[in-house]
């Protein structure tokens, strides 16, 4: 690899209109993307975001400025631009404005085809873009008859069929209820896991700060913070002026610790880490088992007791397929490590891939205190 970011904006401006009617949305921003970095766009409504994001894909061509593509300048001819958005891949914040075929098939179809892609390649990837999106029972239905949410996957669905190397999401859990948003941040985890550069668009300041490895703050059109969450939530001022909120974890952790006279230092994201943290030593926590995906039909045999979690495509799908049950179905990792802490024997079913990941979230836990037992 040489270059050090997949996409890069330098000193990039665009004015939309002309005249007296032309209005600047994006200010002499410059920024870089680190391939594999969890990344956020940050900002309040109308700060720039979807109009930055229209760049990285070649749609918007800079009034001032460049955009650069794994170290390469971006060309606007037609056949550059199409190779571009074979790699980058844009999720717009309204599915209305992405979908445009009638029925949920032919839409998830339609970039694979424009590929000139084998028949039985587009076939594997129309499936397999369904089902990550929980939407492989609405193949054939008109994409009139879809709901907001629904049609809001089927948009995701047809940029995975793209295999991309960059997956842009504008804000994607807008509109969407906490469970559908919770399984929408799962599917986007695997993505990351599985090498694909992710950067998510959001005004959510609590998604942001939990998932994000890497933060860029707009502000009517201008950059006003590049760098890790902790660092812009510690600037009161700057979260103010942005239009933003303090993350819920944050500005509790800063209050629970402002009373216990104690840094608020290391800054748990997540509700697992904030309870870590300020857990006694003698609270019990139950175990918790993380386990490979089985060949065994009998997947829940030995689990009569324990409350069961499942994370990954495969396992979900299995679990669907046999009918199986399970109490966490998504943010699992999250919601297993709770159980654990508030004394449950937990166990975590996870595609066998996914085992290591899942074990170090959990170790990450004594970076703040107290994590749980893991079995075998």
């Amino acid at each position: 690899m040489d270059f050090k970011y997949i996409l890069e904006a330098r000193d990039v401006s665009y004015v939309y209109g002309k005249g007296d009617g032309a209005n600047a949305s994006l200010k002499n921003v410059s920024l870089g993307i680190r391939p594999g970095v969890k990344t956020v766009i940050l900002g309040a409504n109308g700060a720039g975001k979807s109009t930055l994001f229209y760049h990285f894909n070649g749609v918007f061509k800079p009034t001032a400025g460049e955009m650069f593509y794994r170290g390469i300048p971006m060309s606007y001819q037609k056949e550059h631009l199409y190779e571009l958005r074979e790699d980058v891949a844009v999720v717009v914040q309204n599915p209305d404005e992405q979908i445009f075929s009638s029925t949920v098939e032919e839409d998830v179809a339609f970039g694979p085809m424009n590929l000139n892609l084998h028949p039985d390649i587009v076939e594997g990837r129309i499936r397999d873009s369904l089902f990550k999106v929980g939407m492989e029972d609405y193949r054939y239905r008109s994409t009139t008859q879809l709901s907001y949410g629904q049609k809001k996957r089927v948009a995701i669905a047809g940029a995975l069929a793209m295999e991309p190397k960059v997956l842009i999401l504008d804000e994607p859990t807008a509109g969407l209820d906490p469970q559908m948003s919770q399984e929408v941040m799962e599917l986007v985890d695997q993505m990351c896991l599985a090498g694909t550069t992710v950067i998510i668009s959001t005004h959510d300041v609590d998604l942001a700060f939990a998932w994000a490895e890497e933060i860029h703050v707009l502000r009517h059109g201008a950059l006003v913070f590049s760098g890790e969450p902790e660092d812009f939530f510690n600037d009161r001022d700057s979260v103010a002026l942005a239009g933003l909120t303090l993350p819920h974890t944050f500005s509790v952790n800063r209050s629970l610790e402002g009373i216990r006279g104690q840094p608020e230092a290391p800054y748990p994201r997540t509700n697992s880490q904030l309870l870590a943290k300020l857990s006694p030593p003698e609270a019990r926590f139950g175990a918790l088992r993380i386990m490979p995906l089985p060949e065994s039909e009998d997947l829940d045999h030995e689990d009569e007791g324990l409350r069961v979690g499942i994370y990954g495509f495969k396992t979900r799908r299995a679990f669907k397929d046999r009918g199986l049950r399970a109490d966490i179905y998504f943010n699992a990792v999250e919601g297993c490590c709770l159980s654990a802490m508030q004394g449950r024997n937990t166990v975590l079913y996870c595609d066998p891939e996914l085992v290591d990941v899942v074990r170090r979230r959990v170790a990450d836990l004594s970076k703040f205190g107290r994590s749980p037992e893991v079995i075998q």
